[in-house]
């Protein structure tokens, strides 16, 4: 689901938060190669660059450093540490950076439809994005919903039928596929109505095939199951 929201009446300066703090967790050694061959798209070297700035314990501690200066203005909206502060704003704490590389590499291409973040994407350097990346993988996710709902039960057995396999039975996501634990809720509703919809500002067949299969009456609670899922 999608990584950055399409905000309806909100701010330039919100948007760009959002897209300056799209990169969220620490990359294993072998993710170029995964994360290439899951999405399409040739990340190896924006992956190489992270791990290049996470060689020891003393680069790794200066790039964060680097990277909590550079994204310093978008705690405006995604708070300090990726945790969201607007409902239809996504966390981007924990988040796998191959999978967030690629859905900036489709904004550049306009896979992604949103003009002001296919504009900005091609302002934002390489070192930028990766010293980002690794500051906000020191963050833990604080979940939206402090605790589950009433219906979140039948939300989450919807998961497990129709989501748990490509987003992980405790939904964490991984290096193509988004964590959805804990996320905002009016995001994923937002999300969810998209590809429902076919509107054309998501566009993936496996996910428009699944959430097809969640009756409408029942899309609030896998809402409600996921903003509310501790990991």
């Amino acid at each position: 689901m999608r990584a950055v929201a399409h905000l309806v009446g909100g701010s330039a300066i919100r948007t760009c938060c959002l897209l300056l703090a799209l990169l969220a967790s620490a990359v294993p050694a072998t993710a170029a190669s995964a994360a290439g061959s899951a999405t399409g798209t040739d990340l190896t070297a924006e992956l190489e660059l992270i791990k290049s700035l996470g060689t020891s314990a003393a680069s790794r501690a200066n790039a964060v450093a680097e990277g909590k200066n550079n994204a310093s203005f978008c705690a405006n909206c995604h708070g300090e540490t990726g945790n969201s502060k607007y409902p239809e704003v996504p966390n981007l704490a924990g988040q796998n950076p191959a999978y967030l590389l690629a859905q900036m590499k489709k904004f550049e291409t306009g896979e992604r439809k949103d003009d002001f973040m296919q504009r900005l994407i091609k302002m934002l350097g390489d070192r930028a994005r990766a010293t980002v990346a690794l500051y906000y993988a020191e963050a833990g996710v604080t979940p939206a919903r402090a605790r589950p709902g009433p219906t979140a039960a039948q939300g989450g057995a919807h998961f497990t039928r129709l989501c748990a396999r490509c987003h992980g039975d405790k939904a964490l996501g991984s290096d193509s596929v988004p964590r959805l634990a804990g996320q905002q809720a009016k995001y994923l509703r937002l999300s969810l109505d998209r590809y429902r919809s076919s509107s054309g500002e998501r566009f993936f067949p496996q996910m428009t095939a699944a959430t097809a299969q969640i009756p409408a009456s029942d899309v609030d609670a896998v809402v409600d199951y996921l903003a509310s899922l501790k990991y």
